[in-house]
């Protein structure tokens, strides 16, 4: 007796083989990890004053901000204003051209500002920048 096409037959029965598929979606997973950016984010809020002259900057590897409390804030961890040198020398040394960007609220001092920015710069990053909102 013939053997039916679609019959249930015991012959060979042919599979679909997921593997390569599954390395291509896993392949393409590591490329998105790697080259994506992560947003970094101070870990506090900050109320940025406004300025007319701002512009638009890439984004910086450190971030650092200052409360309206004057607390100094690298990478979610309060440091005080004697160690931000050595926080930013250590995020310097994980991206060489790295750049630096302070969020300062807009109730804080000054003189904080002044501080922080000397300290940074002290620690081998030349581009600075502060944040504002636009107005």
């Amino acid at each position: 007796m013939p053997r039916s096409r679609y019959g249930s037959g015991g012959g060979d029965e042919e599979d679909v083989n997921v593997t390569p598929l599954l390395d291509i979606v896993f392949i393409m997973l590591i490329f998105f990890i790697v080259t994506s950016t992560f947003v970094k984010e101070p870990g506090v809020e900050i109320e940025r004053p406004e300025a007319q002259t701002a512009t638009q900057r890439k984004l910086a590897s450190i971030l650092v901000a200052i409360t309206a409390e004057n607390e100094i804030w690298i990478n979610k961890d309060e440091v005080e204003l004697d160690q931000v040198r050595l926080a930013v020398e250590a995020l310097k040394r994980e991206n060489p051209k790295g750049t630096a960007a302070i969020q300062v609220d807009a109730a804080a001092d000054t003189r904080y500002l002044v501080e922080v920015a000397n300290q940074i710069r002290a620690a081998g990053v030349s581009e600075i920048a502060v944040s504002t909102e636009d107005s």
